[in-house]
């Protein structure tokens, strides 16, 4: 499958154990598709530093943007 086949991921943080400077409670993150890294159970998503870092899957729960929301959230626009 292609970059561009593939659908924009959003998350939102739920917990920030160990990454309280790196991520916030209760953002919505853009998640980067990274397949080596989910195979360990792990997220790329652009930060607070503003580069992307992996972080654990369990900090975070995929949500549904509204499609007028989601040109807002995504990195592409």
């Amino acid at each position: 499958m292609s970059e561009h086949n593939v659908k924009t991921q959003f998350v939102v943080c739920i917990k920030n154990d160990n990454y309280s400077v790196s991520l916030e409670v209760r953002k919505i993150y853009q998640v980067i598709p990274d397949t080596k890294a989910a195979e360990h159970h792990l997220i790329r998503v652009i930060d607070e530093s503003q580069e992307d870092y992996l972080y654990p899957e369990s900090h975070f729960v995929t949500i549904e943007l509204p499609k007028a929301a989601e040109s807002v959230f995504s990195l592409t626009a």
